[in-house]
């Protein structure tokens, strides 16, 4: 699934097309009051829809500071003009989004501040993703949107605090009884942000935690919840390691705190 997020976390977009950007020392979220905005996403849409032939597509609209559409004079007037709010705003720029990728027959993914702050005016087939934290999914299924779950606390591999046993306790059907509603959970993603990794050291970010989080996802949450998991996963999981780094992925030791960190001292792949 591919993912471009707009209207936050795009001030690149505006090194090459400028006009893009609100003003030039107010850089994003991008400039909504242009048609040159969505011509652009239109576009950028219609180039990825020849390589990603899926029915999901995601549009990101988290982390939306909308100051610099409230602090740009002509972003201001055009607000005034239409007696919106910067949150009105933020659901236009949205919803607009998504009916651009609707009529190139995606299905639209949004993080969940969408869903926080708009729900009732999503387009139905949104399939809400969940980040900030537990209870969302659960909120989402009950009024009918599919949810994807990656609460940050358990499932951001960046976090380097969350040890393996946690990643793997995670449920995503917490909180969720009715099995009709249980069905809207498409599944997980466990999330691996780039802003302090590089080539030195994001297959150890990654590797094996994401292992956990995998087991998770095709074991029924009664079969993960039986037994005790140091004695019934941890070897089976240390296995694995392992095996990663017998084929070349250079995954971190299992039981480690902080992620990454390199081996304590000698010892065998298998535990460390």
């Amino acid at each position: 699934m591919a993912e471009i997020d707009v209207p936050g976390h795009a001030e690149s977009w505006g090194t090459g097309y400028p006009d893009l950007w609100p003003s030039r020392t107010c850089r994003e979220p991008l400039d909504v009051t242009k048609n040159f905005t969505f011509d652009v996403i239109n576009g950028i849409l219609t180039d990825m829809r020849k390589i990603f032939p899926f029915e999901l597509f995601h549009l990101g609209g988290d982390e939306v500071n909308t100051d610099c559409w409230k602090n740009t004079p002509h972003i201001k007037q055009w607000l005034q003009d239409r007696n919106m709010t910067t949150k009105d705003a933020y659901q236009y720029f949205v919803l607009k989004a998504q009916d651009l990728a609707l009529s190139k027959g995606w299905t639209p993914v949004n993080w969940e501040e969408t869903f926080n702050d708009f729900a009732s005016n999503l387009n139905p087939q949104t399939v809400v993703h969940n980040w900030l934290g537990p209870g969302v999914c659960p909120k989402a299924v009950a009024k009918g949107f599919r949810c994807i779950f990656s609460n940050q606390g358990v499932w951001y591999l960046d976090h380097l605090d969350v040890p393996w046993d946690e990643v793997y306790n995670a449920e995503p059907l917490e909180g969720i009884q009715k099995s009709s509603e249980q069905d809207l959970i498409l599944g997980g993603e466990v999330c691996m942000w780039g802003e302090t990794a590089d080539a030195s050291n994001v297959q150890q970010t990654i590797w094996p935690r994401a292992a956990a989080a995998a087991e998770r996802m095709w074991s029924s949450r009664e079969g993960v919840s039986k037994g005790n998991i140091t004695t019934s996963v941890l070897p089976r999981f240390h296995y694995f390691r392992c095996l990663l780094t017998r084929r070349g992925v250079q995954a971190a030791p299992v039981t480690n705190f902080y992620a990454r960190r390199p081996p304590t001292g000698p010892g065998s792949c298998y535990e460390q």
